[in-house]
Order: structure tokens, then C-alpha cells, then sequence
């Protein structure tokens, strides 16, 4: 069986990107992807992120994710569709140089499961 191996990261919905990075950066957050005019925003928290997706909160879409690295992404959704789970997507390379995919709890909350991806 595959293995959860981190707590990558919380991904929290924003109406204004720009006034979200400057709070943040203005707290010492370090930017490492994206930007004020960005659409996803991600910071660094020790070993793990802090991600903003600019998003409107009136509609039923994502607030928040949780990302959890595991050792082997496609390992990992094929456990969760023989365990009856129907991920959102087949996994798939990211530009921020992750492998990922993302399934919904009972509650409609997203969960992501990612591993970085090795650089050339």
C-alpha cells in the first residue's frame, strides 16, 4: 500500500490576490510561485506551503485543500479508485513541478495527493 508521507500544504480561496500577498509577505511568508496578479500563490511554511487561489466565496467551489505528499502518485490514485474513491482527474505534472491529483471527502472538501517532481 502506498504511504502519506507529509503534510505538503493548505490551499485557502482569496477574493483580492493582491491585498492576500502583501498581507502575507508583510508577515515574512517567502513567495516562491506566482504573485499579485497571479491566479495561485504559493509561500513556504518551514517544510511545507501556504497556497492562495484567487476564487469568489459566493460560489459552492473550493475554499480549501489539503495536500499530502506520497511516494508514488500514481500508485497512490490507483488505491484510491480500487478503494472505491473517484478522483477529480487522472494525475497529472503541474507547472510548479508537482505530480498531483485531487479526490473530495463526504463533505466536498478537496484532498490532494502530490510528490515534487525531479529536476532536470
Amino acid at each position: 500500500m502506498p504511504n502519506v508521507t507529509a503534510l505538503s500544504a493548505v490551499t485557502i480561496v482569496v477574493t483580492d490576490m493582491a491585498a492576500s500577498t502583501s498581507f502575507y509577505e508583510s508577515l515574512g511568508f517567502e513567495k516562491i510561485y506566482g504573485g499579485p496578479d497571479a491566479g495561485f500563490t504559493s509561500y513556504r511554511a518551514g517544510q511545507s506551503y501556504l497556497n492562495l487561489m484567487f476564487g469568489t466565496l459566493q460560489d459552492e467551489a473550493l475554499r480549501f485543500r489539503a495536500i499530502f505528499y506520497v511516494d508514488d502518485v500514481d500508485e497512490f490514485h490507483d488505491h484510491a479508485v480500487n478503494a472505491g474513491i473517484k478522483p477529480m482527474f487522472e494525475p497529472r505534472d503541474a507547472p510548479w513541478r508537482e505530480r498531483y491529483f485531487h479526490v473530495k471527502d463526504p463533505d466536498g472538501n478537496e484532498i490532494s495527493f502530490a510528490k515534487p517532481l525531479q529536476s532536470d
